[in-house]
């Protein structure tokens, strides 16, 4: 039997491809072709993604409804089904995978089982059917969407310094200034400024540690012939913050008319901004202007999935369309060679305006806490290997962003095969990040970062794991198995 005779849900099917295209509504494939892995893709950047057992417990967040609101679609969470947002893949017993991909917003799901795919949004979306080798079905969902979204408008960037995980919330103009000189002639092509600069999330001014304000910095940065970036978290504010306490009417609500709280973080929750309100994009505008007027060309839009979840605002709009309004405000307002870089991002609404959107979680200093190891959205070197390898296909609609990795020997618990492997994974991206300060490393560690930065490795792709660089084989398959197997260890005290 053909396959299109098992599609369902749909009249329709056009043939494209590597596959067909469906209308817009929902899609059922009763395959009955013994699938028994199912890759699921997660909402946004800190979502579990990857391949897993349809005989295990579904990949998500167990336990914990906070972060099931901060690193998932928390409105579609379900403990006993195998799904995920966008794309879902069946892997087929002769070696193809089976792919069902939305081509457009609506916030659209992808469940499976082992007799059926099926696709269902809470707006109509388009779909792709894919059947075909893995790398081939995944690279013709990326060109669909890409046609369909758009490309990245801001020319890529390969090597990048961030002040986050060495000293986190506590800097200042001074230690940044120091700090920056002895990077020296690293050949960093942006130096970021993280958080800890504004006066508190949500009011985006410099506090009292930068009494000059940040354009000195900028100016710094650009001088040793970096592109200067800023770390900023548009979409929330604190509840101590002048926007919350001055402008509550600028806040999403939930369904009770309370304001919506969208995610915990620095010791408190925060609400997220309603950016159909004129009055909030009057802000947008007027920050992110400032922000690019200080001489910043690269920015880190953290936490941006609050301005997607649902909740009460000024219009009654599709979430995922919000979201992607507001980021094409923003993206007006600095213009297309600002580059903009997504995390706690919803993935597919970012095509086309996002230029790199981080890829899993937070790297952290760690490989993996006993406390967090089986909840696949916390931060760490395993955890952010684990999740950022299984969207490496993503790299034909934005760079992708893995995170950090670590050289020095302070003030982490890497060892040095982590290490190694955390750096391997940022080449194969083509996003090399760290946030190691030069004074914190020993000669060694000095030269292994130069190397780290030097040229551009030549990558070649291998097996859903396994990829050369410069020849080199390395496989990331040990992560995931460590992975898949504290995911185990949750899902049955879950259970």
């Amino acid at each position: 039997m053909l396959l299109e005779d098992l599609i369902t849900g749909t009249t329709a099917l056009e043939p494209t491809d590597g596959g067909w295209l469906a209308p817009a509504g929902p899609v059922e494939i009763d395959h009955h072709l013994g699938a028994v892995d199912f890759y699921r893709h997660g909402w946004n950047s800190w979502s579990p993604t990857g391949w897993s057992s349809l005989a295990e417990s579904p990949m998500r967040i167990y336990g914990d409804p906070g972060r099931t609101l901060t690193a998932d679609d928390a409105v579609h969470d379900d403990p006993l089904r195998h799904e995920g947002s966008a794309v879902g893949a069946l892997n087929l017993p002769d070696g193809r995978v089976l792919l069902l991909g939305a081509l457009g917003l609506g916030s659209p799901r992808v469940a499976a089982s082992t007799e059926q795919l099926r696709g269902r949004s809470e707006e109509p979306v388009e779909w792709f059917i894919g059947l075909d080798d893995e790398q081939a079905v995944f690279t013709r969902y990326a060109e669909l969407l890409a046609e369909r979204l758009g490309h990245a408008p801001a020319d890529p960037i390969e090597r990048l310094w961030c002040s986050w995980y060495s000293f986190f919330e506590d800097i200042d103009a001074d230690h940044l200034a120091s700090t920056i000189r002895e990077l020296g002639d690293l050949p960093f092509d942006v130096v970021q400024v993280d958080d800890g600069w504004e006066r508190i999330v949500g009011d985006w001014t410099p506090n009292e540690r930068f009494p000059s304000g940040l354009a000195p910095l900028a100016g710094q940065i650009r001088g040793r012939g970096s592109v200067p970036g800023l770390w900023l978290a548009p979409f929330i504010a604190l509840p101590a913050s002048s926007v919350a306490i001055e402008h509550p009417d600028w806040l999403v609500r939930d369904g009770r008319g309370e304001l919506l709280v969208a995610g915990f973080n620095w010791e408190s929750h925060y609400y997220a901004l309603d950016t159909t309100h004129p009055e909030v994009q009057q802000h947008l505008r007027e920050t992110f202007a400032a922000v690019v007027g200080w001489g910043f060309g690269y920015l880190k839009l953290d936490f941006i999935y609050a301005g997607a979840l649902a909740g009460i605002r000024h219009l009654d709009l599709p979430r995922e369309r919000v979201y992607r309004d507001a980021l094409a405000l923003i993206r007006d307002v600095v213009g297309p060679r600002v580059y903009l870089l997504g995390c706690g991002a919803p993935m597919i609404p970012s095509v086309g305006i996002l230029d790199g959107v981080r890829v899993g979680p937070d790297t952290g200093s760690d490989w993996a806490k006993p406390a967090t190891v089986a909840d696949p959205s916390h931060e760490g070197g395993l955890n952010g290997v684990a999740a950022s390898v299984e969207r490496l296909w993503m790299r034909g609609l934005y760079q992708v962003d893995p995170d950090v990795a670590f050289f020095r020997s302070t003030a982490t618990t890497l060892t040095g095969e982590q290490k190694t492997m955390i750096a391997d994974l940022a080449r194969v991206a083509g996003f090399r990040s760290t946030s190691d300060p030069v004074g914190w490393l020993t000669e060694p560690e000095r030269s292994a970062l130069s190397a780290f930065l030097a040229g551009t490795p030549r990558i070649t792709r291998l097996g859903r794991y396994r990829y050369a660089i410069d020849g080199r084989e390395v496989d990331f398959g040990t992560a995931i198995s460590q992975s898949r197997a504290g995911r185990g260890d949750l899902a049955e005290v879950a259970d």
